[in-house]
């Protein structure tokens, strides 16, 4: 794989983790709810759970879950009922009204933020298909060792920009003032994300 190939590939993977879903809504949620620290460790909680599927994947914890869907399926649920969980609570603080505690950010210490933000991640399956994906377009069958740490700690690399950088970017003051005067919206906006990205893992097809 050449430079431009190699570029090309970070950036889909960026791209990928950037776009709207699951751990970009928590992180920008927790950011302009709670300030930028709490949003910068939601996004570090999110790196770790993908640093993890990552490890996983490299030790060939995909191939167990294909021949192994239950595990698969097991998960999938778990993430789908935390993902309507926090709809429901985006909802509740919607119809509450701005007086009520925001409810749409992760609450509680910054470790329960942390904690919380790495469960998203652990509970998504498709993590790992992910990392295996990108590995398979990446390297060759017998690709070193050596190859495939450098490959890891490129993309994990590319992970910290977008979600870290994500918990920095919606912490901006001019975006929390605009979070705040709009909260309700935000809150159902927020609401009616998590409710159909539950959905989506629920319908999708078990391997």
């Amino acid at each position: 794989m050449n430079g431009w190939e190699l570029a090309a590939l970070l950036l889909a993977w960026g791209l990928g983790g950037g776009s709207p879903g699951p751990a970009t809504l928590t992180i920008s949620g927790t950011a302009m709810a709670r300030g930028r620290i709490a949003g910068v460790v939601s996004g570090f909680g999110i790196v770790c759970g993908s640093a993890f599927w990552g490890v996983a994947s490299a030790l060939g914890m995909g191939a167990v879950m294909l021949t192994n869907s239950w595990l698969f399926i097991a998960l999938r649920y778990i993430g789908a009922l935390y993902l309507g969980y926090l709809a429901l609570k985006s909802f509740r603080s919607a119809w509450q009204g701005n007086t009520a505690k925001e409810q749409a950010a992760l609450n509680g210490s910054l470790k329960s933020v942390f904690a919380k933000s790495l469960a998203i991640h652990l509970t998504n399956p498709k993590a790992i298909l992910g990392w295996g994906a990108i590995y398979a377009i990446a390297l060759p069958q017998e690709a070193p060792t050596s190859a495939l740490l450098l490959m890891f700690a490129q993309l994990i690399c590319v992970s910290c920009v977008v979600f870290i950088g994500c918990g920095i970017l919606f912490s901006n003051r001019w975006i929390v003032e605009r979070y705040r005067r709009a909260r309700r919206g935000f809150e159902i906006g927020f609401g009616v994300l998590f409710g159909a990205a539950s959905l989506k893992i629920l319908t999708t097809k078990a391997i």
